[in-house]
């Protein structure tokens, strides 16, 4: 047995010390996730909050988005240009891209200052009726307090720090800590490492942790959702709605790529004329918002109300599906998760009409599952946000079905990721 001496005991506090790089690594790990989980619910504050009083003008003045979208949506881009290009879209993306390098210039797409203009202008986005969501930009927030915990105690920051930060920014946005992990293996990790596992699921505890200590153990779409269906009728319901669904949601991300990556006059517009074809964009969704009155924001609440079983119009889901393509080729910051649950819950209600007398709820929810995976490609994710953010976590196989389908059906339309192909706009050509 080794007797403890003096020199020893000094190496030994050298190598696990407060002035350590192992110490000053697990700190800014820690520290960050709890900064992380803090900044997700004061951005979901803020968010709600923005969308809250564009709700109560639009209450007032019902034509008001008219105008009022289309200079939001000119004035977001114009200052997003200026001053933050890299915060223009979902975020998710970004770190994606970042995750691919090191050095200056990979480092600058998770930087505070694009940060803190992302949160400004996803709000302001919301503010003025954007099919946006807070999801997509709260993983390129997280990531970017991580690597600013790691800067502040002198720590090299590495790849799976980056991937780490983007999970716990899901698990807080949603409350969903399983849907984070799942997401950081399917979406932002290419090769998942075995010694990335212990940061991602840390990071995602913790920032959970600071969530559920302030917010409470809430459920985002709401409790009491009674999902279910046997087995003879879900096998019908996973291949229609997954081929569908994945149709749509394909088509929906080979219209965004199109958007960024098309060389033809509508993109040619899109590059010269930036905040014309911003306040353009804005008028659309001004005008599908005027006219049905629930496409706005994030469609949390009509997508609430179909989960629960109630009838909405059958024209929801194109609508909501147009507003949310304009509104993310328009280029102001803003994600797309919850606009595409949105999405995929009103497609529900069309397979609803396809299959009548079968449980709405259950259909609405595997609707929903494989819209949005034919949207982002990641199944394990969908499946597992979906059940985490209603509750019904007896009824994963069901939508596990419908999203495996939608995921091979989306590949007929759409062979890249929607996320990995925005990711290559926002490549540096160097890490210099």
């Amino acid at each position: 047995m080794r007797r403890w001496t003096a020199h020893r005991f000094r190496a030994l506090l050298r190598h696990n010390g407060p002035t350590s790089l192992i110490f000053r690594r697990r700190l800014a790990l820690m520290g960050g996730a709890v900064v992380v989980g803090l900044a997700a619910l004061m951005f979901a504050t803020l968010a709600d909050r923005a969308n809250g009083v564009f709700e109560r003008i639009v209450a007032i003045w019902p034509y008001a988005p008219l105008l009022m979208t289309p200079a939001g949506f000119a004035l977001i881009v114009w200052i997003t240009r200026r001053y933050a290009p890299l915060a223009a879209g979902s975020g998710i993306p970004q770190v994606i891209a970042a995750s691919k390098g090191t050095g200056p210039a990979f480092a600058r797409l998770v930087d505070m200052k694009t940060a803190v203009l992302k949160c400004i202008l996803t709000s302001g986005a919301l503010l003025v009726g954007g099919s946006v969501g807070r999801e997509g930009p709260t993983v390129q927030i997280s990531a970017a307090l991580l690597g600013w915990t790691h800067r502040l105690l002198q720590v090299p920051m590495r790849v799976s720090v980056m991937i780490a930060g983007g999970a716990a920014g899901v698990a807080a946005a949603f409350n969903t800590p399983l849907a984070g992990i799942t997401f950081a293996i399917e979406e932002l990790a290419s090769a998942y490492e075995q010694r990335m596992t212990l940061l991602v699921i840390t990071a995602v505890i913790i920032s959970g942790m600071v969530t559920l200590g302030l917010a409470g153990n809430y459920v985002y779409f709401g409790g009491g959702i009674d999902a279910r269906l046997d087995v003879g009728a879900a096998i019908p319901v996973a291949l229609v709605g997954g081929v569908l669904g994945g149709l749509s949601g394909g088509l929906f991300a080979r219209l965004a790529l199109e958007a960024v990556r098309a060389k033809n006059g509508f993109t040619r517009f899109r590059s010269e004329r930036p905040i014309v074809f911003a306040a353009l964009c804005g008028f659309v969704v001004a005008l599908l918002g005027v006219s049905t009155g629930l496409t706005w924001g994030t469609g949390y609440a009509p997508a609430r109300q179909l989960i629960l079983g109630e009838d909405l119009p059958l024209w929801l889901a194109p609508a909501k599906f147009v507003a949310t393509l304009v509104t993310t080729v328009s280029g102001i910051p803003g994600g797309i998760f919850a606009p595409s649950l949105a999405t995929g819950a009103s497609f529900g209600e069309i397979l609803r009409w396809i299959f009548p007398g079968q449980p709405a709820s259950a259909i609405v929810l595997m609707g929903m599952a494989a819209y949005f995976t034919g949207v982002v490609r990641a199944p394990l994710t969908a499946v597992i946000i979906i059940t985490e953010t209603t509750g019904t976590r007896g009824f994963m196989l069901p939508l596990l079905g419908a999203a495996l389908v939608a995921d091979n059906t989306a590949q007929l339309l759409c062979k890249e990721r929607l996320y990995h192909g925005l990711a290559r706009s926002f490549m540096p050509e160097s890490g210099k």
